[in-house]
């Protein structure tokens, strides 16, 4: 009993010192309001640097809901803590920013506090805006300042304990966070060093397409190995991405600029709507961008391999035929999933059909060769609405599938058109992308 009680006494101090110490780390300094900025507080031309800026960093994406206005906040963003809805950052004095300084913004970006010293939570990713220069954070923060003030009550976020304690942001960013600005690696080049610039900061590539621990925080020795975003698998970009053929830095451009390559297909999803805001970005800040996501796959990428690839994608899809034997009672799932593909599928997904539309062969797509199911079963259950840059590229859903029936199609494409080994729990992970369709 004795040793119990020492036990308990031990843990209380140990408790009430980290207590003690979160709340000393707590400790950030309001920075004083200001009067609203004009217009011709700032020149045209860094007004418009910061909403090419602001575009690229999807602030718009995040900080706007569905129906609102512009930057004026309330979207819900789902976390594994409870739901938190981004904040209002028209120049409104009251609800948005309209009182921040300069000051205020950058620390916010950099270190992830707001003007008023409370923390921000990395659903904001401050973990990688903190890389942006003063000039960047300066242009984007005259093109906030000049938008429509917006006045809107905020929304409450929906944490559960203890996730709602602010406070305990002091632990996280003591454990998982950094503030740095952006340092060139001297061993490299001015592109590379541009691409890695945007990539690691104000693109935040990885707060998609990296892994995170337990705690929400990217796994910084995984860095772009592969996440989630929105219910879709993010694949990764570096040497264990899935593509089945290798990216080349012409086809990283295609796809960025367009949303599309005849080697990996189209964008779809979340990404859809990145590539779209990256029509403004200079070209070649997009060739930087993909001279640096090159490098980080490995050696560099032999022409003939990418033939052999698509050659032997194409070759599978000649195969490919219309009359498939409908499914008997007996049949197996890959010939039930054959039977579902000449049904719903051949007629686009089949090699020699003469169109310019014409898909590239499932063998080459990204999706069918990934880790898990959820982005063919979304594509199949959702559509391709596609970016901006290809809007021919769509495809319609199939929603009217019956479960069983996506379950035996997705089970065919990953054994008949991908030489990865079978997925599991196809479908489970079809019940929860049919949770959540939108």
């Amino acid at each position: 009993m004795r040793v119990l009680r020492v036990f308990v006494g031990l843990l209380l101090v140990g408790l009430i010192g980290a207590g003690s110490l979160l709340t000393w780390l707590a400790a950030f300094p309001s920075i004083d309001p200001i009067q609203p900025l004009a217009r011709s507080t700032f020149s045209p031309e860094l007004i418009k640097k910061g909403e090419v800026l602001a575009a690229f960093g999807n602030c718009a994406g995040c900080h706007t809901k569905v129906g609102g206005e512009a930057y004026s906040g309330g979207l819900s963003l789902p976390t594994p803590f409870g739901v938190i809805y981004s904040t209002n950052i028209t120049p409104d004095p009251e609800t948005g920013i309209g009182r921040w300084s300069e000051a205020a913004f950058r620390r916010a970006m950099r270190e992830g506090i707001d003007r008023e010293g409370n923390f921000l939570y990395p659903a904001f990713p401050y973990d990688h805006f903190t890389k942006i220069t003063d000039e960047d954070n300066k242009a984007i923060y005259a093109y906030l300042a000049t938008r429509k003030p917006v006045r809107v009550d905020r929304t409450r976020n929906e944490l559960s304990f203890p996730f709602n304690i602010r406070m305990l942001m002091a632990g996280w960013n003591l454990l998982f966070f950094k503030p740095a600005v952006f340092q060139p690696d001297p061993a490299k080049d001015e592109q590379w060093n541009r691409g890695a610039y945007l990539v690691q900061g104000l693109g935040h590539c990885g707060s998609c397409h990296s892994p995170r621990n337990l705690l929400g925080a990217e796994k910084s020795d995984q860095d772009l190995g592969g996440g989630a975003a929105e219910g879709w698998h993010a694949p990764a970009l570096n040497v264990a991405s899935p593509a089945p053929v290798p990216w080349t830095t012409d086809a990283l451009v295609n796809y960025l600029l367009d949303g599309w390559d005849e080697h990996h297909g189209i964008a779809a999803g979340p990404m859809t709507g990145v590539v779209n805001k990256l029509a403004d970005l200079a070209e070649e800040d997009i060739k930087a961008m993909a001279v640096y996501l090159r490098s980080l796959q490995g050696r560099p990428t032999d022409e003939s391999q990418v033939k052999g690839k698509v050659a032997s994608a194409r070759q599978r899809d000649l195969s490919l035929t219309k009359s498939a034997n409908a499914a008997t009672p007996t049949a197996t799932k890959l010939e039930r999933g054959e039977a579902v593909f000449a049904r719903a599928c051949v007629n686009c997904h089949r090699a020699g059909t003469v169109s310019a539309t014409q898909p590239v062969p499932l063998g080459v797509t990204t999706s069918v060769s990934a880790p898990d199911p959820r982005n063919v079963i979304r594509i199949i259950v959702e559509g391709i609405r596609p970016p901006k840059g290809v809007p021919e590229r769509s495809m319609p859903a199939f929603s009217s599938l019956s479960d069983d029936d996506i379950a035996d199609l997705v089970t065919f494409m990953r054994a008949r058109f991908s030489e990865q080994p079978a997925w599991n729990d196809v479908s489970l992970q079809i019940r929860e992308v049919r949770r959540s369709a939108h």
